[in-house]
């Protein structure tokens, strides 16, 4: 079994399990650093420790996949946070050189954050100003993109003097002195690409948006890709948490040597041109960008595809999960469900053809309308891949990876398990449990969002046990059922949940 060593962006489930689990099955053993050296939300792994690992694990491996923010600065919050200088980040980087030295055949393929700048004041994964002046920060920077561009408003202008005089200086050139040394060290990575030393990089962009100071380094990095001449192995595009599943597609498909097609279908035309919550730029260009970072191909028709992706999308005013409630025109008249499922069962049973589905209808978490249908047309453990959690770009980047591993191996056990995994959390716990527990348990604990009791405390049961009921009432059916093995909350919070969950297919008696 050929070894790919895996330096995850945190400890969460999403980086630090995905891409296990997705290997699963295949005769390739994706591994990790040991838990304990890896970090604990704001607090950063531990660097010359997963370093030293690396190190080691290289000698045999046929390739890595590295995130850069995790050996530079010991996680992905840490990369907001920290306070090493250059030549401490640079000394670290350097070391990317020996991973080749020490296996001359290593593939090493990168991926490196352009860091965020959320919209709202928050400081649950930011410096601590950033509770108090997060939006104004982020509203600074959108004007300031503006007014770079020559096209602020007057309302604008006036906006950012008020917010001159109410944002303390010290926090703003703190704040943007530590952007500019994180885009200095991805242009030195950059650097490792144009001299060989990286064979692939990605550099995704965490809560994007067309404007603002995450825009603006954008700009920056473009620019160097484009003179250093590497547009070909270093892309861009939005995205974050789910680059190492993306990273595990490619290099599986490099080492077979072969090229996905995947042919596309949207749940509304004009669900192409919507640009989705936390991004930058219209779907179908970060759908391209998705199907080849992964070493696929998008098809331009049905008869060269090794497989079909289900975009589902309103055209516009896309909504979070939380408030699919309130959703209008968009979603109930300017797009099709019951056709895309229709067309869904028609290519697996009648051509013979393998389906994923790329749920983005609404910002974190699944649409629970299509997983009626299509649990009604008895397709949800038929499909090749399926995910609808976090952003558009965290599930393009997990069902896509996840089709193109099943295009290869079919659908073993592990592959249903990973499915049974997306339905219990994208559409368990995101569309429905999170909410609820939220609404109707965490008051009575004394709790909120941000605070549970622990990782393994009386929330995580009570999302266990409701997690179970919801299983029973919109995925099982009288074939299948699915088992929860672990359900913990990764950083003490609601946002996320970490879980295990396996399929059981149960025995049926055949009438006589």
């Amino acid at each position: 079994m050929a070894k790919i060593v895996l330096i995850p962006l945190d400890e969460r489930p999403c980086n630090f399990h995905f891409p296990v689990a997705l290997s699963f099955g295949t005769e390739y053993e994706v591994i990790v650093p040991p838990f304990e050296i890896m970090g604990n939300k704001k607090e950063k792994g531990d660097v010359d420790a997963i370093w030293a690992w690396a190190r080691k694990e290289v000698q045999d491996a046929s390739g890595i996949i590295v995130s850069f923010d995790t050996l530079l600065y010991g996680g992905i919050v840490p990369s907001r946070l920290h306070m090493e200088t250059t030549d401490t980040l640079q000394k670290r980087l350097e070391n990317v050189r020996m991973l080749k030295q020490i296996n001359p055949a290593l593939v090493v393929f990168g991926y490196s954050l352009i860091m965020r700048n959320p919209t709202y004041s928050s400081a649950d994964e930011e410096p601590d100003y950033y509770g108090l002046f997060g939006r104004e920060i982020h509203r600074r920077g959108v004007i300031e993109h503006k007014r770079l561009l020559k096209i602020a408003s007057s309302e604008e202008e006036k906006e950012y003097e008020a917010i001159t005089l109410k944002l303390p200086p010290e926090h703003f050139e703190d704040y943007t002195s530590r952007r500019a040394k994180n885009i200095q060290m991805n242009m030195k990575i950059i650097d490792l690409v144009s001299v060989g030393f990286v064979d692939f990089l990605i550099i995704p962009q965490d809560d994007a948006s067309p404007y603002g100071l995450t825009a603006i380094d954008q700009i920056s990095v473009r620019k160097h890709i484009d003179e250093k001449k590497v547009g070909m192995k270093v892309y861009m595009y939005p995205g974050a948490d789910e680059v190492a599943n993306t990273l595990l597609s490619r290099m599986i498909n490099r080492f077979k040597d072969k090229t996905p097609n995947v042919f596309l279908k949207y749940t509304s035309e004009g669900a192409k041109m919507v640009i989705p919550l936390y991004e930058d730029r219209p779907l179908h260009e970060t759908v391209k960008y998705q199907i080849i970072a992964a070493g696929g191909m998008v098809a331009s028709s049905m008869v060269e595809a090794d497989f079909v992706l289900i975009v589902n999308a309103p055209p516009s005013n896309m909504l979070n999960a939380s408030q699919s409630h309130l959703r209008g025109i968009e979603y109930d008249a300017f797009r099709n469900l019951t056709e895309a499922v229709v067309y869904a069962g028609y290519v697996i049973r009648t051509l013979k053809k393998q389906v994923v589905i790329a749920d983005v209808a609404y910002g974190n978490g699944a649409d629970l309308q299509l997983i009626a249908l299509l649990k009604a047309e008895g397709l949800l453990f038929q499909l090749a891949g399926y995910a609808g959690w976090n952003t558009s770009s965290n599930t393009l980047g997990t069902c896509i990876p996840q089709g193109m591993i099943h295009h290869h191996y079919g659908s073993t056990q592990d592959h249903l398990d990973f499915l049974s995994l997306r339905y219990t959390e994208d559409a368990g716990y995101c569309g429905i449990v999170r909410q609820a527990v939220c609404a109707e348990e965490l008051p009575k604990m004394g709790l909120g969002y941000f605070q549970a009791d622990g990782k393994r405390g009386r929330v995580s049961e009570i999302v266990k046990k409701r997690l179970e009921i919801f299983l029973k009432d919109h995925i099982e059916d009288e074939t299948t059922s699915i088992e929860i093995l672990d359900c913990h909350m990764p950083w003490s919070r609601m946002f996320e949940v970490g879980l295990k969950t396996r399929i059981i297919r149960k025995q049926t008696i055949e009438k006589i």
